[in-house]
């Protein structure tokens, strides 16, 4: 008997659903605006409306469900099913489960999206051969989650931040009000506030030409570009950025001895030039009593489905 669930990634910019089988495949997808402004109320209507409509699309009735999993962009107390802080959304403490039950009447299951991710990553991604996997999300900042035997890790309920593990004392400033935050030097905002600091030390850099002369044009793409193309400066961009990642994934898998890591984000395009020398960097400072600890560093497969498929897989992990 075929087995399917909703998945729900609830996001600033768009809310996403989708509907997996028993094999973790994701066999309908639909997307709709989140139009964030409006009230808890509003979006949760929409959201419990999109995921009527892509079951409709999946060819199945909504009585084929087994569960519903919903991945949220913010601080989650998943045990007991309570939004804290959805910054995007301008949500606190919102009850959410009463609420969106008014449009369903069967099981649902809410947390975190970076730990959609990595439930997804897990059962259907980059780490299917492992049990206990780290994940990073590097963007505007560093999300992430940690599976354990198949499961997600939440601690006391709250879900993890790894992206918020203090890599230097009295370091850069970070969003979260603290300093020295893994976030400040390896997401890619921090990738770019650097790549601009370099950039005007070196003139003659590919780096203003592929941006055409422009800061504000800068990206994490046209400094791994530059690099690929043998530009010293981006090379020192990314050696500086490569430094403080590896030392923030050495410190996390020495805690937590997983199997693997697996990093996601546009960054991650960049191939070999980014990950060969984080290898190398984390293998340098990872805490070593024998052969076959270093875990391989890995880029996620899933892209924007993960959040789908991993919601999808709460009930389940």
């Amino acid at each position: 008997m075929n087995k399917y669930y909703l998945g729900i990634d609830l996001g600033g910019t768009d809310i996403k659903t989708g509907v997996i089988d028993n094999d973790y495949k994701l066999i309908a997808k639909h997307v709709i605006p989140t139009q964030a402004k409006r009230s808890a109320k509003e979006v949760i209507s929409d959201m419990a409306a999109a995921g009527k409509e892509v079951v409709s699309m999946a060819g199945i009735s909504e009585r084929d469900i087994i569960h519903i999993g919903i991945g949220v962009p913010g601080a989650v107390n998943s045990l007991k099913n309570i939004i804290i802080k959805a910054p995007n959304l301008n949500w606190h403490n919102i009850d959410f489960i009463p609420m969106f039950k008014k449009h369903w009447d069967i099981p649902v299951f809410l947390g975190n999206d970076a730990d959609a991710a990595a439930l997804a990553e897990v059962y259907a991604g980059a780490a299917r051969e492992y049990d206990n996997i780290i994940l990073l999300t590097l963007g505007t900042g560093v999300g992430g989650g940690f599976v354990f035997d198949k499961k997600i890790f939440t601690g006391c309920g709250f879900g993890t931040e790894p992206g918020h593990t203090i890599i230097v004392v009295d370091g850069e400033p970070c969003a979260c009000g603290a300093k020295g935050c893994l976030e400040a030097y390896a997401s890619v905002s921090a990738l770019i506030r650097e790549a601009i600091k370099i950039m005007t030390k070196y003139p003659d850099s590919l780096l203003h030409k592929l941006c055409d002369g422009n800061l504000s044009h800068i990206n994490g793409k046209l400094i791994f570009d530059a690099v690929k193309q043998g530009d010293l400066a981006a090379k020192i961009i990314v050696d500086e950025y490569v430094k403080y990642l590896g030392a923030g994934i050495a410190s996390l898998c020495n805690a937590l001895r997983p199997q693997a890591v697996i990093l996601g984000g546009g960054v991650c395009q960049a191939g070999k030039p980014l990950f060969d020398p984080l290898n190398s960097a984390v293998e340098s400072l990872i805490f070593k009593t024998g052969d076959g600890e270093m875990p391989p560093i890995l880029k996620a497969e899933l892209g924007n489905d993960a959040g789908i498929i991993g919601a999808a897989l709460f009930g389940i992990g």
